[in-house]
């Protein structure tokens, strides 16, 4: 854990936005101790807790909030260890910067990092009051106890934690501090509501769109329908004519991961007239290369490489021979196409560039990297570069790649004016970062007795490495390991990758791989079930095995036993089993992805030969709980996020231009298709792990499953729309 620090007197908590006069605890990746005040702003501290005379508690929140409750979460586990009152507790939003440590909200990862530096620093703040109020009383501090926002002593004697700052200020942290037992805790692992709910409910919360300056302007751009395309020439006229429209620039192509695709840019008095003005533009493209790009030719492509042999990332025993000796051999191919993020909110951001500074306000997931490039398009230093972050309207992970937050700097530089960058819809589906298109091969053996014997899974899909450096045809390691980490205790297994270029930006998207993966595993797994003639539920289990502890090389080693029991237990809420109406059936499918293990069962029925999802019940086992409504408000939302793509989700190209346009072609489950959602969280006090995106990866293939249990159908690629069941 890290050290804490009573920085209440520093001279650099102004550059942090914390008022002067309370109490300010610091934790951070470097010591405090033993530098002077003038060295401070060279650590970096990831959390600020500020207690000021009124009792009021703020917590620097270094996380961005797009719905998923990361600041309520690591609010309260602060609280929690000082035993503060939760009404007392506000939230301050950290602008983009190192000092607060890795900012990324991505990859389910916040509270796992983060949750024992939490407890530590709320801990450290707790036993500096109690330190203050036995320096005030006089009398030993092993007399007193901290209880809901105040200290009391032994006699009953009590004194509010306001009362106490300013002796607090003056009194060193202790190196050592004491943890609360678990049976203690009033806040981490209860349901508490979300502490931004009244904002948000309201409408005072900011998000990006909302976000307001004196003269700002508003743009909208024009880029080219082909992804790496670029401007030959183009004609404002007609642009210029729009009312509000007062300026057109191009917005050069940033060949950088996160730079730009270029463009021509319509600056404009509102919204509106930026959205005409764009649709008035004259453009003539250069496509590029990319123009050849056609989605149906390139899944042939992929799945061509995945039936001939590919680059091994892992061989366990002999599969050639495990083959040789199956029973019977079962093989598969399995296909998934580009999907896009579509967050509710577009992307969208202010920039007030002002000679060499710029300040942003940005609905950003990852406000360093923000910082980052935007200093680099500007040439200046990232210490003149501000990154406010507002809240988010859902992100997915689009948000942490900060192309529209260039483009603002960009047309705010050109224009010497503040602007805000507004993405329409069909700016989002057709110009985004996509999830990977995947096509799958599996092979499995099985003896005469039905258990399998032998196990190949051969992928190809272009990397979200490609991105970063093009030409890359392989995937990552991170990328091929929730196929290499497949946790089935069979004697002889192989993963084998095929090649795969990419032809538009690759990006992460909730769940990254692991929806192809978990999708060909889950619904091969149940193949084999079907022709070993198994109750499925019974040959996964068998496929997981022994209870055993795997390594994964890191401090969260892989338990079976735990992957096993939400199985079980999701089968046993469903009541997995059971006799179900005509036309009835149930799938299930479990998954191991951010550290977390997860299992649902799917009941689908399928008349007249369409789909409908009548109930959801999933388990999930996140070590500690620390937010009980958060964590089943993420794994409600996973399922009905898992349905949309399960049933919609598609993004094809055509001559290098990318064919969907809004939710019209791009759709989403609607209200009357959503399901009942039944989740239970395994409650233990074992590490937290990530929560919102592990939900996602089992939902498609349980109703596939499902779908194969009621019709005896099986389908293989997704999503069932081209199936014509939905």
């Amino acid at each position: 854990m890290m050290d804490v620090k009573n920085v209440s007197r520093r001279s650099f908590l102004k550059g942090l936005g914390l008022a002067s006069g309370g109490l300010i605890i610091a934790s951070g990746t470097t010591l405090f101790t033993g530098c002077e005040p003038k060295e401070i702003i060279e650590f970096n501290p990831n959390l600020f807790v500020q207690l000021n005379s009124d009792g009021n508690l703020i917590l620097v929140a270094s996380r961005s909030e797009m719905g998923q409750g990361v600041r309520t979460s690591l609010t309260s586990v602060i609280a929690d260890e000082m035993e503060a009152d939760w009404d007392r507790v506000s939230i301050k939003q950290a602008v983009g910067d190192a000092k607060y440590g890795d900012q990324n909200t991505d990859g389910s990862k916040s509270v796992r990092l983060l949750y024992e530096e939490m407890r530590k620093i709320g801990a450290a703040t707790k036993a500096v009051l109690i330190a203050a109020a036995a320096k005030k009383w006089e009398v030993p501090a092993s007399e007193l106890k901290a209880e809901n926002h105040f200290v009391i002593s032994n006699s009953g004697k009590k004194i509010g934690f306001g009362e106490l700052v300013e002796v607090a200020k003056t009194i060193e942290v202790p190196k050592d501090v004491v943890l609360k037992d678990p049976k203690d805790f009033k806040y981490i692992g209860k349901y508490l509501p979300s502490k931004d709910v009244e904002n948000l409910s309201n409408g005072s919360a900011i998000f990006g769109l909302d976000k307001r300056l004196d003269n700002m302007k508003f743009a909208a751009i024009k880029r080219c329908p082909v992804t790496f395309g670029t401007v030959k020439s183009f004609d404002k006229t007609e642009a210029l004519k729009i009312a509000g429209v007062i300026d057109v620039v191009e917005i050069p192509r940033v060949e950088k991961p996160f730079g730009p695709l270029g463009g021509v840019a319509v600056v404009a008095t509102n919204t509106w007239a930026a959205f005409k003005g764009k649709e008035a533009l004259k453009v003539e493209w250069d496509l590029g290369d990319n123009k050849g790009y056609n989605s149906d030719a390139y899944m042939e492509e992929l799945t061509a490489n995945v039936h001939k042999k590919g680059k091994v990332a892992k061989s366990v025993g002999n599969v050639d021979d495990a083959f040789k000796k199956a029973s019977k051999t079962i093989e598969s191919t399995y296909q998934l196409p580009h999907l896009v993020h579509t967050p509710m909110e577009v992307p969208n951001a202010v920039a007030w560039v002002q000679g060499d500074n710029c300040e942003i306000w940005a609905p950003t997931q990852e406000p360093q990297r923000t910082r980052t490039e935007v200093s680099a398009y500007l040439n200046t230093d990232e210490k003149n570069v501000t990154v406010n972050v507002t809240f988010l309207g859902g992100g997915f992970g689009r948000k942490s790649k900060p192309d529209y937050v260039v483009e603002a700097a960009a047309i705010s530089k050109a224009i010497n004016a503040p602007v805000q960058v507004v993405w329409t819809r069909e700016d989002d589906v057709k110009h985004g970062y996509y999830h990977t298109v995947a096509a799958q091969y599996m092979k499995g053996g099985l003896d005469k007795d039905g258990k399998v014997t032998g196990w190949l899974h051969r992928f190809a899909l272009p990397s979200i490495g490609s991105t970063f450096s093009p030409g890359i045809l392989h995937p990552a390691p991170f990328e091929a390991s929730s196929a290499t980490n497949v946790p089935f205790e069979i004697p002889n297994m192989q993963v084998e990758t095929g090649e795969a270029p990419a032809h538009v930006r690759i990006g992460w998207m909730r769940s990254v791989i692991n929806i192809p993966h978990g999708f060909a595993i889950n619904v091969f797994a149940d193949e084999l079930a079907n022709e070993a003639g198994v109750d499925p539920l019974e040959f996964r289990l068998n496929l997981i095995g022994s209870d055993r502890i795997e390594d994964t090389k890191n401090e969260y080693k892989y338990d079976t036993a735990r992957l096993k029991h939400v199985l079980k237990q999701a089968a046993k809420n469903a009541d997995w089993g059971k006799k179900l109406p005509e036309g009835h059936a149930m799938g299930l499918a479990v998954h191991y992805s951010f550290l977390s293990y997860v299992a649902s069962v799917v009941e689908v029925s399928v008349i007249n030969n369409k789909v409908k999802v009548h109930n959801i019940h999933s388990v999930i086992d996140c070590g500690l709980a620390v937010n009980k409504n958060t964590i089943i408000a993420q794994m409600e939302g996973a399922a009905i996020f898992g349905m949309s793509l399960a049933f919609y989700g598609k993004i094809t190209a055509k001559d290098g231009a990318i064919e969907q346009t809004n939710f019209g072609d791009y759709q989403m489950l609607r209200m009357p298709q959503a399901p009942k959602i039944h989740v239970e969280i395994v409650e233990n006090n074992e590490k937290p792990t990530g929560v919102g995106e592990p939900g996602v990866p089992v939902i498609a293939p349980a109703i596939v499953n499902a779908i194969f249990k009621a019709t005896g159908d099986r389908y293989r690629s997704l999503p069932l729309k081209d199936h014509k069941l939905v």
